[in-house]
């Protein structure tokens, strides 16, 4: 068995998307049929990395329908898209936004917003993948992908613009730092309140060893998150990008267990004294996805860090990367963050699934930190998932959230979600 093989039933399910696409041939489809077979055997496996990407997440769009191909060139372009609309309603103290994020639940709760019912396109978008061999190059890719969740969730959104050449990205795309693949099932846009898949311009190298190691190092554009509210410590611009590495173990395809770290440089002016100060910023996530059983999936992360706040989670709502010293107005600091995010998804059938997710999230602030100051956050849900056809499916989920302050008091919101959708 092979690492592109699997005997799991969400694999089968990757196989019926895979058997679904299309090819288009450009230049006259082969008249011959051991190399019209042969050459679909090799979009096929093509198209099945599409879904085996090491930074891909449930949420990303599948693979495109129609696939042209040409010959002659060496090339290959896929155009696809998702529409995915989703329909949310909150009790007990509504969360005043499309996102369903613990960090948003208002404390106390507005008596004018106690429930809410609302609709939003967000996860609706376009992409396109070209995939391809130079003789100097080797096999390259390019991928653009866009979503619609800029002004008013409706608004058109780049989302990932980046090339893959042999082992190198370039461009705007999944930070080495998060591991997508491992983060469990949430069909709310939010996903778990200590999800990090957040993007960024970087260059990576990433090698494979044996097939079942990887390596990767990458230089990312940083973009920090500096609490503002004291004009005594004012934060300066950002003048080093961040560093992030990971070492994964793959012993099948789609199952691995991966260790990523990021190191980043916080940089703020003291400007009373005219000092300038730059601190250390770091991260560790522990992450894994496995199937013990053909129809059974896990999902696990572990992330602990300071001045990382920004990247990912519940915090990103905030600023939290550095924060003011509660005894010293005049200094930063940025604090200890852990958070925790597990999954476990059973498989009815290949195209039929329910999960369970919990997850949370800690803000280790110093004594004498606001009362109203976030703590910690807490993030439950349940879902089911059901594709009708390998491109159209619909799902239901119930969310549970909680936050808790620096005084002790918190408060517990619900919501409820549908979605559909539908890719090409």
């Amino acid at each position: 068995m092979t690492l592109a093989d699997s005997a799991s039933l969400p694999d089968s399910m990757i196989k019926a998307k895979v058997s679904s696409t299309k090819i288009v041939y450009l230049d006259g489809r082969p008249s011959d049929k051991e190399i019209l077979q042969s050459d679909k055997d090799s979009i096929y496996r093509v198209i099945r990395t599409f879904y085996y990407d090491q930074f891909r997440h449930f949420q990303d769009p599948d693979a495109p329908y129609f696939l042209f191909m040409s010959k002659e060139a060496g090339l290959s372009m896929g155009i696809g898209g998702s529409v995915r609309m989703r329909a949310y309603y909150d009790w007990n103290g509504a969360v005043p936004t499309p996102s369903f994020a613990p960090f948003t639940i208002p404390i106390p709760a507005n008596p004018l917003n106690m429930r809410h019912f609302s609709t939003t396109p967000a996860g609706t978008g376009l992409f396109f993948r070209v995939i391809g061999y130079n003789k100097t190059l080797g096999s390259y890719q390019l991928y653009l992908e866009t979503d619609f969740t800029g002004y008013m969730s409706r608004g058109l959104n780049l989302k990932k613009a980046y090339a893959m050449v042999r082992d190198f990205t370039v461009g705007y795309a999944t930070s080495t730092f998060s591991d997508p693949a491992a983060q469990p099932v949430v069909i709310d846009a939010a996903g778990n309140n200590n999800k990090f898949t957040y993007t960024s311009v970087l260059v990576r190298y990433m090698p494979c060893f044996r097939k079942r190691w990887h390596i990767g190092v990458s230089l990312e554009t940083p973009a920090t998150a500096v609490d503002q509210s004291t004009s005594i410590a004012r934060p300066r611009s950002e003048w080093l990008p961040d560093a992030a590495a990971l070492v994964q173990y793959q012993w099948a395809a789609g199952q691995h267990v991966r260790l990523s770290g990021i190191v980043r440089s916080l940089s703020y002016r003291n400007m009373l004294t005219g000092e300038n100060h730059d601190l250390a910023g770091w991260g560790i996530n522990l992450s894994s996805v496995a199937h013990p059983a053909p129809w059974l999936t896990t999902y696990a992360n572990f992330t602990t860090g300071k001045g990382i706040a920004g990247l990912g989670g519940d915090m990103q709502y905030g600023f939290y990367d550095l924060l003011v010293d509660p005894g010293n107005s005049s200094r930063l600091y940025s604090p200890m963050t852990i958070g925790w995010s597990a999954g476990l998804q059973y498989n009815i059938r290949h195209d039929l699934f329910v999960s369970l997710v919990a997850s949370q999230t800690h803000l280790s602030t110093r004594e004498g930190s606001p009362e109203d100051e976030y703590k910690n956050g807490t993030f439950a849900c349940a879902n089911a998932f059901w594709n009708i056809l390998p491109r159209i499916a619909v799902a239901a989920e119930l969310d549970y959230g909680r936050r808790v302050n620096v005084s002790g008091t918190h408060r517990n919101a619900w919501r409820a979600n549908v979605m559909c959708s539908f890719s090409f």
